[in-house]
C-alpha cells in the first residue's frame, strides 16, 4: 500500500476495492474546514460587533453556542457512523455544515448568526468522529499511523490558516467572508468523499434512546457550566440555577449514564467494553490533558502579542509559524516512524516538549524580549505537536475491532472536546486572577478589558508577567499527559490486521464482522 492510494488489495465486505489514502485525503479536507473555522472567527469578532451593531456578550455567544453545538453531540455522532455509516454521516454532516456557512454569512442579525452556528457545530460534530472512525477500519494497524500523522498535521495546518486567512478575510471583504469561504471547499469535500470514500458495513441492532438522552443532557449541562462559568462570575445564572449547580447535575446525569450502559441489554450507546483495552482509556485522559493545554495556551501567548508587544491578529498568528511548520513536516514522518517502534516514547517527548516550550514563553514574555527569540519556543511547540496527535490517536484506535470504531472515535473526540473546554474555563479565571495581582484592583474585570489595543508602557511589565503566568497551568496539563502516556502498553507490530483481532490476508482484511466484537484489553 503507498500513499498515493493507487495499488491496494483492501476489500469492503461486497468486494469493492477500497483505496485507503485517496480517501482518507477526502476526508481531511472537511476535516480541514471545520478545525479553520473553528480559529477564523476568533479573529473576525471585533468586525462583528460593529458590523451586527451588537455587544460583546453576544459576540462571545457567536463561539460558544458553536462550541456548545459541537462537544455535546460527539459521542452520539461516533455511535451513529457505526450504526449507519461513517460515510453518510459525514456526508450529512458537511452539508449541514455548509449550508449553516451560508446561513452565517448572510445573517442579518446576531441571533440570526448564533442560531447558524449551532447549526455548524451540530454539522461538525457529525463529522468529526468518523474521519477516525473510517482510519480505523480501513487502514491496518501496522499502516495506520502515517494515516494518524496526516490527521495530526491537518491540525498544524489549521492553526496557520485560521488566523491569517481570518484576518485577510475581514480585512479585504468583511467579516461575512469567513463563512462564505467554506461554500466551495464543502461542495469540494463532498465530491471528492462521495466518490473515494467506501460504503461500510453498518450495525442493525437497536438504538440506545435514553443512552442518547443522558448523554446529551450530561454533556450539555457540563460543558455550559464550564464554558459559561466565568461570565457568570462562577455563580447564579437564574434564580436557583447557579454555575457549580449546572456543573454538578451534569456530572451526575453521566454517571446515571454510564450506569445504564453498564446495565443496557440491547445495544449500549457507549459499549463500556471499549476501556477494557488499557491504551484505549489512557489515550483518552491524556487527550484531555492535550486539549487542556492546547486551548489554554492560546489566549495568553495572543493577548501578550497584541496587548504588549502592538501587534496586529495577522502578525500575532505569523508569530506561530514555526509552530505550524515544523507540525506540517514532521506529522507524516512521525506517522510512518510510529508503525515501527513504540509510539509511547515519541508522546512522552512531545508532552515534555508541550510543557518545556510554555515554560518558555512564560520565561521570555517581557515588553522588550526580542521579537526574533519568541520563535523558538514556537519551534518547540512545533515539535511538541508533530510527537502528540498521531501517537495518542494512533494508540487510542489501534486495538478497536470495526464495529465500534465509530463509539470508539466518538469517545476520543468527545473527551479531546471536554478537555478544550476546562482549559479555556480555567485559563480565563487564571489569568483574571494573575492580572489582578499583577495589576492591582483596577484588573479585576479580567482579560477581557484588555482588548482595545497595545497598552500604556507603565502596566505592559505586569500585564506580560500575568500572561507568563498564566501558561504554567497549560505546562501543569501537559507534565500531567506526560506521565499519563509514560504507562501505555507497548503493541505488537508482528500481528496482521483483522477485523477480530486474527490474522488475516489482505484480500479480506476490511471486511466486517457479523457480530460485535469486544474490545480486547491490553497487558
Amino acid at each position: 500500500m503507498t500513499h498515493s492510494g493507487t495499488t491496494t488489495a483492501l476489500t469492503t465486505g461486497s468486494g469493492r476495492e477500497v483505496r485507503p489514502w485517496p480517501a482518507l485525503w477526502s476526508l481531511v479536507l472537511g476535516f480541514f474546514m471545520i478545525l479553520v473555522d473553528s480559529t477564523i472567527v476568533s479573529v473576525a469578532n471585533p468586525a462583528i460587533l460593529r458590523g451586527l451593531d451588537t455587544d460583546i456578550n453576544s459576540v462571545i455567544w457567536v463561539t460558544s453556542a458553536y462550541l456548545l453545538a459541537y462537544a455535546t453531540p460527539l459521542l452520539i455522532a461516533g455511535r451513529l457512523g457505526d450504526r449507519f455509516g461513517p460515510k453518510n454521516l459525514f456526508l450529512i454532516g458537511l452539508t449541514v455544515f455548509t449550508l449553516a456557512s451560508l446561513l452565517c454569512g448572510l445573517a442579518p442579525t446576531i441571533e440570526m448568526l448564533i442560531a447558524a452556528r449551532v447549526l455548524q457545530g451540530l454539522g461538525a460534530a457529525m463529522m468529526t468522529p468518523q474521519t477516525m472512525a473510517v482510519i480505523t477500519r480501513i487502514f491496518p494497524p501496522d499502516k495506520r499511523g502515517a494515516a494518524m500523522g496526516l490527521w495530526g498535521a491537518t491540525a498544524g495546518v489549521a492553526t496557520l490558516v485560521g488566523p491569517i486567512l481570518g484576518g485577510v478575510l475581514v480585512d479585504g471583504l468583511g467579516w461575512e467572508w469567513i463563512f462564505f469561504i467554506n461554500l466551495p471547499i464543502g461542495v469540494l469535500a463532498f465530491v471528492l468523499v462521495s466518490r473515494n470514500v467506501p460504503k461500510l458495513a453498518t450495525n442493525t441492532h437497536r438504538f440506545d434512546w435514553l443512552g442518547v438522552v443522558l448523554s446529551a443532557v450530561g454533556l450539555f449541562l457540563l460543558v455550559f457550566g464550564l464554558q459559561e462559568g466565568e461570565s457568570y462570575d462562577w455563580g447564579t445564572i437564574a434564580g436557583p440555577i447557579s454555575v457549580w449547580g449546572l456543573i454538578i447535575a451534569g456530572i451526575v446525569v453521566l454517571v446515571g449514564f454510564v450506569v445504564w450502559q453498564r446495565f443496557n441489554r440491547g445495544e449500549p450507546l457507549l459499549p463500556l467494553s471499549l476501556f477494557r483495552d488499557r491504551n484505549f482509556s489512557l489515550a483518552n485522559a491524556a487527550i484531555t490533558t492535550v486539549g487542556v493545554a492546547i486551548t489554554g495556551m492560546s489566549l495568553p501567548i495572543v493577548f501578550y502579542f497584541q496587548t504588549v508587544r502592538g501587534l496586529t491578529p495577522t502578525q500575532s498568528a505569523l508569530m506561530l509559524v514555526p509552530m505550524a511548520a515544523i507540525t506540517i513536516l514532521l506529522a507524516p514522518v512521525v506517522g510512518k516512524i510510529i508503525d515501527r517502534i513504540n509510539p509511547r516514547n515519541l508522546a512522552i517527548f512531545g508532552m515534555l516538549a508541550l510543557a518545556g516550550s510554555f515554560v518558555w514563553y512564560a520565561a521570555i514574555m517581557t515588553p522588550d524580549t526580542p521579537i526574533w527569540q519568541l520563535l523558538f519556543p514556537a519551534a518547540l511547540l512545533g515539535l511538541a505537536n508533530a510527537g502528540i496527535w498521531a501517537p495518542i490517536s494512533n494508540t487510542a484506535t489501534r486495538n478497536l475491532p470495526v464495529k465500534v470504531a465509530g463509539a470508539g472515535s466518538g469517545v476520543f473526540n468527545t473527551t479531546r472536546q471536554i478537555g478544550a473546554v476546562l482549559g479555556s474555563a480555567s485559563i480565563a479565571a487564571l489569568m483574571e486572577g494573575r492580572l489582578s495581582a499583577e495589576l492591582g484592583g483596577g484588573a479585576a474585570g479580567g482579560s477581557a478589558d484588555f482588548g482595545g489595543g497595545q497598552l500604556p508602557e507603565q502596566l505592559q511589565a505586569g500585564f506580560a508577567a500575568a500572561m507568563g503566568q498564566s501558561l504554567l497551568l497549560p505546562a501543569a496539563a501537559a507534565l500531567v499527559g506526560a506521565i499519563i502516556v509514560a504507562f501505555f502498553a507497548k503493541p505488537t507490530f508482528t500481528q496482521k490486521w483483522s477485523t477480530d483481532g486474527k490474522p488475516a490476508t489482505a484480500a479480506t482484511a476490511v471486511q466486517e464482522p457479523a457480530a460485535e466484537t469486544p474490545a480486547g484489553s491490553q497487558a
